[in-house]
This record gives C-alpha cells, structure tokens and sequence, in this order.
C-alpha cells in the first residue's frame, strides 16, 4: 500500500472522533500549537566533556575480533584443562593483549573493545546468527523456537547503528559493523563452536525434557520470546567494587594465594564441591595476573602518546592517566580520581567477561563516598573537578555495547545496556544514605544528558527535600531519569523473599537497582581508608532477571479464545481444551492452565540451559568480585554468592490482558450482548482494520480501516468503550487484582536450577513493541500487530481518561510488594510542571503515587510533537532521548513499533 493510499483512507483515531468516542491521547487541557522545549536545556558539561561526547554521537557501533581471537585460541591451547582454569587462562591472556585505547582529552580511560564504541561476539555462547547466511548452520540454527523473535524485532535505524552493510564494514545483528577482513576471523571461530556453544549443548540436552515440543511451539508463537541461558546469562544485577577498592589487586593476588594454600587437597567435610576451591582460587589468580597486565598496559599506551604531542594540556593527561593506572593495577585507591578509575576498569572487565546488560553501578554516590569526602576535605579536588570526572564517567558508560542477536538488541534491549546508579535509600540503621556525591551524579546527569548510565532514586520519607526536587529537576530536562523507586516497597520484597537465605531487615537495606528495574540483593561491607571506616552496599546476588524471559499475557489468551491454535503461525500450541467456556470462570480456569503449562516446560528448558552454562561458561571475575565466593572459594555457578534465589518470571502485556478479560466478561457473559464466535470472527478480521505491518504503523489510533471493514463496528465500538484498567473502575481492577494473586502465588510453586523458588518480575523493556507484533488482535480492541501498553502499571495509551490520581488508585489495587517490580510509565507536557511550582507539583506527584504502596515510576517529561517530527526527520534529532520501559535510549536508535507506542502514550497537560 503506497503512502497515498494510506492517506486517503481513515485511521481509527479520526474514526472514533467523528463518533464522539475519540481516545483520550491527551488529559487536562490541549497543547499549544507551538513545540515546547524541556526545562534547563542551557546547561552543559566541561569542554573537553562536550567534545568526547560529540565523538561519540558521530561514532557508530563497531566489533572487533581481538579480543575474541587470543581468548579462542588460548582456549583451544588448553583443552584438556579443568574447564574454570581453562577458561580463565583464556580470558587472562584475552584481557593482557587487548590493544588498549586512549581518546585525547579523556581522564577516565578503559574501552571494551578497540574501539571508542565497541564490542565483540562470544560465540561461545551462540554461535548462530555469526554464520554466514548461506551456512547450513546457520540455516539449522534458524530451525529453532528460539530464533523466532528476531524475525519481528527492529532497532532504529539513524544514530550509531549499523542496520546495513556498506562499503567494507559488515552489518550484524541488524546494530553492529565489523571490517569485512575480520569476517573470515568470526566465521571461523564460530564454526569452531558449532555444537559446542552453550546454546548448542543446552538445546541438545533441554530435547530431554517430555515437553520439548510444546516449549519449541512457544518460542515460535512468540508467546515467549527468549532463551535467557544463552542470549543474556548475566546482568540485571548490581556490581561489587568493594574486594579491589578496599585490597588492590596485589592484595586480593595474595589473598587468593593464601587460600589455595589452605584448601588444596582438603575437602573440608564436603564431598561434593570441597576439592573445587582450589581451581576456583587458582583460577582467580591467573584472571588477577592478566588484569593487571591489561590496565598496566593502558599507562603504557599513555606514556607512548605522549611522544606525539606538545600540548601542556595532553602530556599533563597523559602523566596523570600513567600514573593511575601503574598505581591502581596493583593498590587501592587513594584519591577519588584513582578510584573512578578502577570503578571504569571494573566495570569493563565484568562486561567483557559474558554477554550481559544490566551490570548496575548501584549505589556508588555511597561507595565512592569515602574518597570524595577526604579528597575535598584535604583540597585535593574541588566538586567542580568531581563533576567534570562524573560527566567523563557518563560518556564512558554510554559507550558501552552489548553484542546479541537480532533479537535480542531489537526486541528487548533497543541498543541499550541498562547500567543502573541508584542514588538514596537508607543506611543499615534506617538513617537517610543521601551524601553530596549523590547531589553531583545528579547534577551530572543533566549537564551530560545521555542513556549510561540511568539514573535512580531510591526515595523514603527521611531523604532530604532538597535532593527530591533536585531530581525532580533532573526528571524536567526529559532524559526519563531518575526512575523513581519506593524504598520501602523494595526493602519489604527483599526481606520477605530472602528470608529463606538469611536475609535480615538491615541486610535488606543494601539493596539497589540492577538491570532496568530489578530489585537485587546486596550486603554491607566495611571499607578502611585513610584510618577511617566506612560502610558501604555491595552487590552480592545472581543476575536479578532472569530464569523465564517475558511471557506474552494477551497471546496465552489468544490461545484460551482458539482452542490452543495460533493463527498467525498455523501451529496447534497446546493441546485443544475442548470446552464451550460459557463463563468467565471458565475462561480464567483454562488461562491459568495454559500459563503454568508455560511456566513449566520454559522453566525446566531454561534451568537446564543455565546449568550448561555454569558448567562450560561460569563467571570467574564476577565471583573474584562478589560476596562470599572468595570466602566459599565457590564461583557463581556453585552458589558462591549470598544471594541466589534470583530467579524468576517475566510477563509482559499485563494491562491488554486485563482491559481483554474485562471486555470479555462483561460483553459476552454480563450484558450478553456478543458470544465468543462473534468475538473470535472479529478478532480473526482484526475488527475489519488492516495489519499494523501492512501499514507500518503500529499505535493504535493510527491504524487504517480495511473499506468493506464495517461489519465490525459494534463490537469493535463496545471493546473500545468497555471499561478500562487506570481509570480508578473497580469493574476492571478487581481483574487485574484477580491476575496478581495468581500470578504472584503460582510463581514460587516453580524452583531454579539452585532449588529456589521463583517470583515474578512485571516489566516489558521492549518486549511490548515485539510481542506486539505477534499477537492477534484482542478484546480490549487493540488491533492485530499493534504494540501492547509498556511495563505492568502504565495505562494502555489513550484509556486513562480520569487523571493521573485515578491511574494511581488502579495501580496500588493490589500489594506491589508481592513481585520483584511493576513498572510505570507516564509521558508529561513541559508546560505541565514549569518553574518551580511546577518542581514541587511532580515531586509531590511522586511521592503521592510511592505513598500509595507503589514501587516505580518514571516520566517522559517531551512534547509529543517532537516525538513525531523525530519520527519524520531522524537527522536532526540526533542527540534526542526517551524514556522507553526502564531505561533511556536514542530516539533514533529505537524501533517504529516502539517509537509509534511512545508517542502514542496519554499527555498530561496538567497535573
């Protein structure tokens, strides 16, 4: 259908306007014609910040084989080695000869890869979609349920992605470009691991699991959308920088030599993993040794620069960038700047040792707080210079990639890595964390407005007022951070659900965000600097999201509504129930059938995929870093750290599912006004629209009526008008309570590989704009194709129609402190909380929402009219963010279907 056409047909929206039923897209008022800008859009960071940060808006995102080269081929050289000795062997001599790389007018140095933006493939863990399109392994690979989600993802295709191949440089996974000479490189590696990835060795034994086929039909549906064991193992969890920050790595060095010396030979009374501590520490000791050479290696590369410039500027860089790092390869920070640094080293080394998104910096305002208080009060640095380094450190983290698959990079993590810093929270004793480095983060993150890393505030009663309006000021300038979090709320799911791990209410209060917003576990430890002691949280948990990645809500539905056949794909998915479903109850009975059935056979795949990866591809530089593994002498694989029921289930499209069992209910079973063959005649004619992939569009007002569509009105007219999740309507949130209690309860019925239980996380990332894609259209009256409402709390785009507090009332219907998270997302004119009255209004906004029992909240504070002419020219929004699920992300660089749902989400005019 050509653009011609499509403009002379008519969209829903116009539709329903000339009806007098228009979606309400905006609340409180109207917009002013003209475009409005975002508060404080005069500030700006250093100069020599603005330069590297203009660098990497014009850098695009590029891979390079080296490091994957020297781990490989030291990886083959041992291969009749203990596999966590020789895995470390190979990521020690991998970290040693990366060639290091130094941008002039950095302070803060450390990239992953070779270049300024930049990653590598791990083909360890899938080895797939590298081949060549024409490879029968690739061909074989793309057989798999697994694969299906790339086949409906999309990234954006202006900023820094490589969505084309052009000239040279090869496009992979649809983001990244590597140099056509390295391909041959990639190609080979991969091949060496076909049938020995993690992916390959988990889908051959997951096969043994009896319901096999019904998981491979779910993957393929899209009613789940990925493998989690080797698409992203790691992340959604909160560093520790505690072991090098408070020993150095020559302290640490001698601490694992000490310990391998005691436990070599001596199961000390476990005859299971006892003799494994000695490969654990010995292990420990080779990845040491080959980092220290790596950071060694860049006061190398900075003394070598130094010969090629004069400028009294640069060589006084480059002296101090040498001198830090020949200190800091080996002992703890002593300044703040020192420690910044290792923070950067850290960060990158634990990035590079897995394939993850969501490595949290945490509460670092508080770890770093020990080095920032001496420093100013010995007048080794002012908080301007402290600024400067905080905004250094932000363009550093937004370089970050994260090389997956298609699927992965479109559908969940819209090119971002989600590198969390939470700001806030409460001491051990109950007294207000906030300290003045949290103040500058802050401020940083609106002088250097950029994805990496997000920013959150872990709000109580007891933080300063203050610093609340400071970061209600920083939620103005439209970046979408910080998110907002209850701290009791979280403080509350952590003690309750580790208890079983010995979880205490003062441990709980360590906790931050990890991932987009994942409430992770961590510990208190003890930090000595300058004769003074310091407490500080250190993250001490498995990955905080992971386990069954993102269940389609409305498409287990679609499954009840047809018998247990999708009509997208032709695949009988469950075995037919066979019933008339003459009642809700019927219907809620057969749901949650079809759902635990989900639960079941995904988790059973995913634990077995998870302990092929701790047994071929464990994390040694994790454990080296978390509590307690150098106590246990045990990696994370072996339960090394404290906290490890971690695991959990991720759902997605809460609200259509409920507005659809709302329709459903009331439509067919109170009014009687429809039956179901009327509903699935319908929904199989998407309401007599066209699909949001014929016209590319996919918000629902924007979707285009077919011309012999009428016959469809009534019913479609009556879903729309149905009432509505978000609107404070007992008659559709006692449906969303009725979900949550199941949901939340069958959750712990289902154990990880660890025998833990599960619990639920309810947030969509991106997966809302795939799944979308996937799924049938849906009583609610969403049409075939287009993007379900975004997190687990936010409104479906146009139906809350009462304000934001009847929003709120909805959303607290239930306890939130049963699920690990639930998100909320709401889009704010700029004229809506102008000034400071306007500050005051959304802090008190805010804090009427999390008083209500709430856990999250963040804002897109944009006038919508920008979103879409960013939309219409790309080129000229380069430096534009949003706020997407849980996280900040290029407007350029994000999807249509997630651009389209963006836009779409209700304008408070007012609040």
């Amino acid at each position: 259908m050509t653009e011609l056409d499509l403009q002379r047909k008519k969209k829903l929206g116009d539709i329903l306007a000339e009806k007098g039923l228009g979606m309400n897209f905006q609340y409180g008022g109207k917009a002013p014609e003209e475009i409005v800008d975002r508060e404080f859009q005069d500030l700006k960071p250093h100069p020599r910040v603005e330069k590297l940060y203009d660098l990497y808006l014009n850098t695009l995102s590029s891979v390079s084989m080296e490091f994957g080269y020297w781990y490989n081929r030291t990886y083959a050289q041992h291969e009749y080695e203990i596999p966590v000795y020789r895995r470390a062997k190979a990521l020690a001599v991998a970290f040693a000869k990366t060639t290091p790389l130094i941008i002039p007018g950095e302070l803060i140095v450390c990239c992953k890869a070779r270049y300024y933006r930049g990653s590598f493939p791990m083909p360890q863990l899938s080895e797939g979609f590298f081949l060549a399109h024409e490879d029968e392994m690739y061909q074989e690979a793309l057989k798999r349920g697994g694969e299906s989600s790339g086949e409906l993802s999309r990234v954006g295709a202006g900023g820094g992605n490589v969505t084309e191949s052009f000239g040279k440089i090869v496009s992979i996974a649809g983001k990244f470009g590597i140099r056509a000479e390295e391909v041959p490189a990639l190609n080979k590696i991969a091949k060496a691991w076909y049938k020995k990835s993690v992916d390959d060795l988990g889908n051959r034994w997951e096969r043994e699991v009896p319901e096999y086929d019904l998981k491979e039909k779910i993957m393929r549906t899209m009613i789940c959308m990925f493998d989690s064991g080797y698409t992203l193992p790691q992340g959604r969890e909160v560093m520790s920088y505690y072991y090098p920050l408070e020993y150095g790595f020559d302290g640490l060095l001698a601490m694992c030599e000490e310990k391998k010396a005691e436990v070599a030979g001596n199961a000390s009374g476990d005859g299971i993993s006892g003799m494994d501590r000695l490969y654990f520490y010995a292990s420990c000791i080779e990845l040491i040794k080959g980092i220290q050479t790596w950071i060694e290696n860049y006061a190398k590369e900075a003394r070598r620069l130094k010969q090629y410039t004069h400028d009294p500027k640069l060589l006084a860089d480059y002296d101090k960038i040498s001198a830090c790092c020949e200190w800091i390869a080996h002992k703890q920070p002593r300044t703040f700047y020192e420690a910044m640094q290792m923070i950067q080293f850290m960060h990158t080394i634990t990035l590079n040792e897995d394939a993850l998104s969501g490595m949290s910096p945490g509460r670092l305002g508080q770890v770093l707080w020990p080095w920032f208080e001496q420093d100013v009060a010995a007048g080794r640095i002012t908080e301007d210079e402290a600024l400067e380094l905080l905004e250094l450190q932000r363009v550093k983290f937004t370089c970050f990639d994260v090389f997956a698959s298609f699927g992965v990079v479109g559908g969940v993590l819209s090119g971002n890595t989600f590198n969390n810093l939470a700001v806030g929270g409460l001491t051990r004793t109950g007294e207000p964390a906030t300290n003045r480095l949290e103040y500058l983060m802050i401020h940083a993150g609106m002088t250097m407005p950029c994805p990496q890393p997000t920013l959150s505030i872990l709000w109580d009663e007891k933080i300063p007022e203050d610093f609340v309006l400071k970061c209600a000021e920083c939620t103005k300038i439209g970046t979408g951070y910080p998110a907002w979090f209850s701290f009791r709320m979280g403080t509350e799911f952590i003690w309750n659900h580790y208890q079983k791990e010995g979880m205490t209410l003062e441990e709980a209060r360590s906790y931050a965000i990890g991932g987009c917003l994942e409430t992770a576990p961590a510990v208190w430890k003890v930090l000595h600097l300058g004769g003074k002691e310091y407490e500080v949280p250190a993250g001490a948990s498995q990955p905080a999201a992971v386990g069954v990645h993102f269940i389609s809500n409305p498409k287990i539905l679609e499954m009840v509504l047809f018998n247990g056949y999708d009509n997208r794909t032709g695949i009988q998915v469950f075995e037919p129930h066979g019933k008339k479903l003459e009642s809700f109850d019927e219907i809620w009975e057969v749901y949650k059938d079809y759902y635990a059935k989900t639960i079941d056979v995904l988790c059973k795949c995913n634990n077995i995929q998870h302990d092929i990866w701790r047994k071929n591809n464990m994390c040694i530089i994790q454990s080296l870093f978390k509590p307690d593994c150098l106590d246990k002498g045990h990696h994370i694989g072996d339960m090394g750290y404290r906290w490890n029921g971690t695991y959990n289930i991720e759902s997605c499209g809460t609200i259509n599912m409920v507005n659809a069992f709302v329709a459903l209910d009331k439509l067919v079973f109170q009014d009687k006004k429809y039956t179901l063959d009327d509903f699935r005649k319908a929904i199989l004619a998407n309401f007599g629209f066209y699909k949001a992939d014929e016209i590319d569009s996919f918000s629902l007002a924007e979707q285009v009526k077919k011309d012999d569509g009428d016959e469809f009105d009534a019913i479609h007219g009556d879903c729309l008008q149905a009432p509505k999740y978000g609107n404070d309507d007992i008659a559709a949130d006692k449906y969303l309570i009725l979900w949550e209690k199941w949901f939340t309860k069958v959750a712990h019925t289902f154990e990880s590989l660890f025998g833990l239980e599960l619990y639920t996380c309810q947030n969509s990332v991106s997966t809302h704009g795939t799944q979308g894609r996937a799924c049938l259209a849906t009583p609610d009256g969403r049409l075939y194709g287009t993007t379900f409402a975004d997190g687990s709390m936010s409104a479906y785009p146009g139906t809350d129609r009462n304000g934001p507090y009847a929003l709120f009332k909805s959303a607290t219907c239930w306890d939130q402190s049963w699920s690990q998270n639930s998100q909320m997302n709401m889009k704010i004119h700029p004229l809506a909380i102008k000034g400071e009255n306007g500050t005051r209004h959304l802090a008190d906004l805010i804090k009427a929402y999390l008083r209500r029992g709430a856990h999250h909240i963040q804002f897109n504070v944009c006038d919508s009219k920008v979103m879409r002419q960013a939309q219409a020219n790309p080129e000229q929004h380069r430096d534009l963010l949003v706020r997407v699920a849980g996280f900040t992300q290029y407007w350029v660089e994000i999807g249509k279907h997630i651009q389209d749902e963006v836009i779409a989400r209700t304008e408070y005019e007012s609040i």
